[in-house]
């Protein structure tokens, strides 16, 4: 029933995706032009050429921009599903109800003690602001999938873990879900899940794991944080190139594979701050599997090779769940992905042609989108970590640690 609170009624924010959701249809159907280069032909042509040799019953072998997880192979042929209608329009279509799949869950998630529809709000305002790219990648699919999976955790454990499992094996960065989800259920549920899946597609189609070996000679992608060191470095004589690389535009020459190196040290870094706050965390509340999912995510795309704007869509997902519990400590770290959503559809693809050329206008963009998502990341792991583990317990394991030291009897040299 539609109550006649504002906050509370879903007409608004239903009128609110509606209108957002037909000028994104409207640009990727090319009935309005969005400025910047056409972001569609991933789907109408990439996406394709895929489409038409997975129904064959096999992987793109000798296709080295296939890097994506056997499970993929679904949301590329999931145009399928709608035969009236050509491939890029089907899929278009599809995208769109992903979204709205997701506003559902959300608004849903966001009724109760508790809860808030901030998170339904966050998708509805935030997604939009990345432009037709959203649309244009199968990345909305993949984000329905971890929603979903993150708002069952509570009740519903292992379904959570089935569905983390399908989402690691479309896009891999759905596993890092499970980071904060504490009972065992959701992690067997989703090493069987995955384990049954990827079996499945090993034996029916061949090439089911040939991306694992398509990203040996990756470079560091335009975008990323890495990347800067180089767009800086270009205006000082720095002799690299910029070239299409195995699917994305990537810098290319000398101290590429260092910057990259330090790049895959970060995420190991990354990784192991998230085990030692697993183990030192004690207090879980039923927003600490959302808080932390979108701490991890954030941590491992900052440090990554390549931050695509679609990665945005991923972050802008993992906050809206984070916004539907009021006792989310994520408030800070959301608006500063929302604030990078914007600056993103700037740095791609209104001004692409600049960041690709280093000038300042697109050195400025990726600066400050950047800046935001490290900001976004350490506040988030600092907040999780307060709002997890006891404030002496680190403290005390120091103190006990050199209690014991002090009560052991020295030894003759």
């Amino acid at each position: 029933m539609v109550t006649t609170d504002a906050g509370r009624s879903p007409v608004w924010p239903l009128t609110a995706w509606a209108a957002t959701r037909l000028a994104l249809l409207l640009f990727v159907l090319k009935v309005w032009v969005f400025p910047g280069p056409d972001v569609t032909s991933d789907v109408s042509v990439i996406y394709r050429d895929w489409y038409e040799i997975l129904r064959t019953g096999t992987f793109p072998l000798g296709d080295v921009t296939w890097q994506y997880p056997p499970a993929a192979a679904l949301a590329i042929l999931s145009p399928a599903l709608l035969p009236f209608l050509e491939y890029a329009t089907a899929f278009f279509v599809l995208a769109c109800l992903a979204d709205l799949a997701v506003l559902a869950l959300l608004w849903r998630a966001g009724r109760g003690t508790g809860r808030s529809p901030r998170g339904a709000w966050a998708w509805v305002v935030g997604l939009p602001l990345l432009g037709p790219t959203v649309y244009a990648r199968y990345d909305v699919m993949v984000t329905a999938v971890a929603v979903a999976a993150l708002l069952a955790a509570g009740r519903h454990p292992r379904v959570a873990g089935a569905l983390v499992g399908l989402g690691a094996l479309l896009k891999v960065w759905p596993a890092l879900l499970l980071v904060g989800m504490r009972a065992r259920a959701p992690w067997v549920a989703a090493a069987l899940a995955a384990a049954g899946l990827a079996g499945l597609f090993a034996v029916t189609m061949p090439g089911a794991f040939a991306f694992l070996t398509f990203q040996r000679e990756r470079g560091t992608e335009v975008e990323s944080l890495g990347a800067l060191v180089f767009h800086v470095a270009r205006h000082f004589g720095w002799d690299g190139q910029v070239l299409l690389n195995y699917g994305s535009v990537e810098f290319l020459g000398p101290y590429v594979g260092a910057v990259s190196t330090v790049a895959l040290a970060l995420t190991a870094l990354a990784f192991g701050w998230l085990l030692l706050w697993r183990l030192a965390a004690s207090r879980f509340a039923a927003h600490t599997a959302a808080d932390a999912a979108f701490t991890a995510v954030l941590m491992f795309t900052v440090t990554s090779r390549v931050i695509s704007p679609q990665y945005l869509v991923w972050l802008i997902g993992l906050a809206a769940v984070c916004g539907c519990f009021r006792a989310s400590r994520m408030r800070v770290p959301v608006v500063l992905v929302l604030a990078a959503a914007p600056v993103t559809v700037l740095e791609f693809p209104v001004y692409f042609a600049r960041v690709v050329a280093s000038d300042p206008v697109g050195v400025g963009l990726l600066f400050v989108r950047n800046g935001l998502l490290v900001a976004a990341a350490l506040v988030a792991a600092r907040a999780l970590w307060r709002g997890t583990v006891p404030r002496g317990r680190a403290a005390g394991k120091g103190r006990l640690s050199r209690a014991r030291s002090a009560s052991t009897p020295a030894t003759a040299p």
